[in-house]
């Protein structure tokens, strides 16, 4: 079938890119044309794309982009992104695994961590890798697989139980403007555990720096993880994250977002449950302020009876800061006696901040609970005048409220570290 390339001046600088660089990318070469092939029918999204109706993607790709970059981290600027003092540490520059800032040495047995580049010949790898972000249902799905050039593979063992958590530190810096695109696969066997956090920050830059990252997660029969992702962009920085999750029988997901700052935040976070007795949790926070957007787009894919889900995202937005919740909960057919439940609730702290907020639930089976729903708002002027007659300040009293708001999300976690350096995150904003 000839392909149809709806093209445009970025489009060409990706087909030049891809042609000088596809064959020294990793991964099967077959999987890369083929994904290529699918972003150029697509093209970059638009606002006439129904999942992409709120942000412009061809304006933010638009302009000279580099593809690569030379390493340039330094330790000092890497023990700034530490967040978990004791942890197993893969740093990510720009996308490519950098061994030297790592701290994988002596892993505790069952765990495996490795560039992904040098994963190609180990058996999970092939079994797992780009077997569920489908690169169909997104452009940037399909451009991500088509030129990803780095990442990291991890692969927890059955049976294995990982007692410190992983911290994959995704840095982004340049003194040019620079496309990133990794990808990441994280393969966790049956009865194995884990907790995982993925952070993304943007580093002593004052170049335009956009990210393109997908991460799959195979989480197998009776295992347990936990995924965290803190995104804090600086305001040169521009994220697009997708995590793909596929949950085996009995398993337990837990993802949880935070996104405390960036110019452009994109999450695209796609969960699909198929087998019986699976839990998924997924929750989010996003703090919007100035000329901030920030895009979350969720799938949960109930496949198969007796699952549950739960979802609860929030999001306090400021000054013109614009946030988008796109939430949906698919349940099939054969996926009787589902439980999922969705809640998006907002602050709005500013008239000129926007949010954009649409639940939904699309159901073929009859023997169901599911429900969501969805509230906007300014912070509750009563309790405002409680904690004044309290002897609080009205502006103490909007931050205690703000806090508590956020804290129900960040109670989620179960890595005291990490909520220790949210409580902390989340109190400097509201100063």
């Amino acid at each position: 079938m000839e392909t149809i390339i709806k093209t445009n001046s970025t489009i060409e600088k990706f087909i030049t890119e891809f042609e000088s660089s596809k064959k020294s990318l990793f991964g099967d070469l077959s999987i890369r044309e083929k994904a290529f092939d699918v972003f150029l029918k697509q093209g970059i999204p638009s606002r006439k794309h129904e999942e992409y109706k709120y942000v412009n993607m061809e304006l933010l790709m638009k302009g000279d982009f580099a593809f690569s970059t030379k390493k340039a981290l330094t330790c000092e600027q890497i023990s700034g992104t530490q967040i978990l003092n004791d942890a197993i540490v893969v740093v990510l520059e720009n996308g490519i695994f950098i061994d030297g800032l790592s701290k994988i040495k002596n892993l505790p047995k069952g765990l495996t961590i490795v560039d992904i580049s040098e994963a190609k010949d180990k058996v999970a790898f092939k079994k797992h890798f780009s077997k569920y972000a489908d690169i169909n249902s997104d452009p940037l799905i399909a451009l991500n697989a088509a030129l990803a050039q780095g990442g990291v593979f991890i692969y927890v063992e059955k049976n294995a139980v990982i007692e410190k958590p992983i911290h994959v530190v995704n840095v982004a810096t340049s003194t040019e403007n620079l496309i990133n695109i990794s990808r990441n696969l994280f393969v966790v066997e049956e009865n194995a555990q884990v907790k995982i956090l993925e952070s993304f920050e943007t580093v002593d830059t004052s170049a335009k720096i956009i990210t393109n990252s997908v991460t799959e997660i195979y989480i197998g029969k009776n295992a347990i993880v936990e995924h965290n992702k803190i995104q804090v962009e600086c305001e040169f920085g521009n994220l697009v994250c997708t995590t793909q999750s596929y949950q085996e029988s009995k398993s337990i997901f837990t993802t949880n977002t935070f996104i405390l700052s960036g110019a452009f935040v994109r999450n695209n976070l796609n969960m699909v449950l198929d087998d019986e007795h699976i839990e998924s949790h997924l929750n989010g926070l996003y703090l919007t302020k100035g000329n901030q957007i920030v895009d979350n787009h969720t799938l949960v894919d109930h496949r198969k009876p007796n699952c549950n889900s739960n979802e609860l995202y929030k999001g306090i937005i400021d000054e013109k800061s614009v946030a988008t919740f796109n939430g949906k909960i698919f349940v099939r057919k054969d996926a009787q006696k589902t439980n999922a439940f969705q809640s998006n609730k907002n602050i709005l702290l500013s008239d000129d901040g926007t949010i954009n907020t649409k639940p939904q639930l699309e159901i073929y089976a009859d023997d169901v609970k599911c429900s969501h729903g969805t509230s906007t708002g300014k912070l509750d002027a009563d309790k405002i005048f409680y904690l004044r007659a309290r002897g609080l300040s009205e502006l103490s009293a909007k931050k205690l409220l703000m806090h508590a708001f956020a804290s129900e999300v960040v109670d989620m976690v179960t890595i005291e570290e990490l909520k220790t350096y949210l409580e902390d995150k989340i109190t400097k904003r509201f100063e």
